[in-house]
């Protein structure tokens, strides 16, 4: 059965209250090149009273602390790309289906509904990647809704763009104030030398195909009990799941036994910044430093799930030291100048970002749908089947149809 999904036509939402009229600076993590791509997410909500109007009205009394999303990127002037306050606002879209959430499984795979038709999509003179944000609010004959949410990863990292949409939900549900203050200070970041520019990085578009699986919570615990039994420490829901995809993936693609493979995630580092960042939080800004680790394709095939784990938790451990060194510029290639090429796999948590926990009077959301996919990069996101389903989700789009049923079957082993 087609369902069909009728938009009203855009428009800005702009600040409730006048904002500063300023160019701010970007850290020089925002101003990661790699950085500048819309990230897409689709939140389900079971039910609604009038959502778009609600969240359209909390929006804009939203954007007056987190005004810089209400401005436009542009080039500062000297190459590197700022945020003009100019208070235009966020593209905000209000759309229609015809049928209720019940219908289309609330969104669960495969989608019953196109993904083109519950993201918004700004008008012909705005260009997309310039809008820090833009929403779509989709009702349902249910009662229910779906927020679309794109967003410019450059103002803000996973962390920094739920709590903005945290501040519309504490509006939406009539909190005078979002419980969190927003802090910009992007002048927190450390600023290591830059090294000479080297030559322009490649990129190779490869025809990676999606595939999502659920994995139980007992064989999550069942390897975390192993690995407490064997190391004599604890690993998380996400280390488990980074390490079987990253095996899945190596045995699925089946590279010659000396090649390097590589996995590659973000982690947090507010934590490492704690004695210049507010100790009440607030900090929306990128801020985390890319893990990168490299085996030989031979260890992560042959070794056990939980010598894989092993070499995560080991590389995580070494995170303060390397990011401190980067901090004050004693390294000799930027972490953050990224190889996107078919021996590595970048991981994305989206478990512990706030977005499940996004609520704008009517309870949380069932399911939260992230799209954070780029032709150029073989992707693994973790994150959680829709409620009241149990257990962790593995959302990917990281092998060519050549290896795809060779990954199928790993993942499956375990699920």
């Amino acid at each position: 059965m087609a369902f069909t999904v009728t938009r009203k036509p855009g428009y800005l939402v702009s600040p409730s209250e006048p904002t500063p009229a300023e160019t701010l600076y970007l850290s020089i993590i925002d101003r990661v090149a790699g950085l500048r791509h819309l990230v897409r997410s689709l939140h389900v909500f079971k039910r609604g009273d009038k959502p778009a109007e609600t969240i359209k009205e909390a929006l804009s009394r939203a954007l007056v602390k987190y005004y810089p999303f209400a401005g436009r990127f542009v080039d500062s002037g000297n190459g590197d790309v700022g945020v003009a306050c100019t208070g235009e606002g966020a593209w905000f879209v209000e759309a229609a289906a015809d049928c209720s959430l019940e219908d289309v499984k609330y969104l669960d795979h495969p989608l019953l509904i196109s993904l083109d038709e519950l993201l918004p999509e700004a008008s012909p003179e705005i260009e997309p990647i310039n809008l820090p944000v833009m929403m779509q609010i989709t009702e349902f004959t249910c009662g229910g809704f779906v927020v679309g949410l794109v967003s410019v990863h450059t103002i803000a990292d996973g962390l920094g763009a739920a709590q903005f949409i945290n501040a519309i939900g504490d509006s939406a549900r009539g909190l005078e104030k979002p419980t969190v203050d927003p802090v910009w200070s992007r002048e927190l970041i450390p600023n290591p030398p830059k090294l000479p520019p080297g030559p322009p990085p490649t990129f190779h578009a490869f025809k990676l195909q999606h595939f999502t699986i659920d994995i139980s919570p007992d064989r999550i615990n069942d390897i975390k009990a192993q690995y407490f039994e064997t190391v004599g420490q604890r690993c998380s829901t996400f280390d488990v799941s980074i390490a079987k995809a990253w095996q899945a993936r190596t045995r699925a693609i089946k590279l010659s036994p000396n090649e390097e493979v590589h996995v590659c995630f973000f982690a947090n580092t507010r934590q490492l910044l704690h004695q210049v960042m507010p100790s009440e939080g607030g900090y929306y800004g990128n801020c985390f430093y890319p893990v990168t680790i490299t085996a030989a394709s031979k260890r992560v095939v042959a070794g056990d799930l939980i010598d894989v784990v092993k070499i995560i938790r080991d590389a995580k451990a070494k995170l303060p030291g390397e990011f401190a060194k980067w901090a004050v510029g004693d390294f000799k290639k930027d972490p953050y100048e990224l190889s996107f090429t078919y021996n590595s796999l970048f991981v994305s948590d989206w478990t512990r970002l706030g977005f499940l926990e996004v609520d704008y009077g009517w309870g949380p959301s069932v399911h939260v749908l992230p799209f954070a996919y780029n032709e150029v990069m073989a992707v693994a996101i973790i994150g959680a089947p829709p409620t009241p389903k149990k257990g962790t989700r593995i959302m990917t789009q990281c092998v060519e149809k050549e290896h795809m049923q060779a990954f199928q079957n790993e993942l499956k082993t375990f699920s």
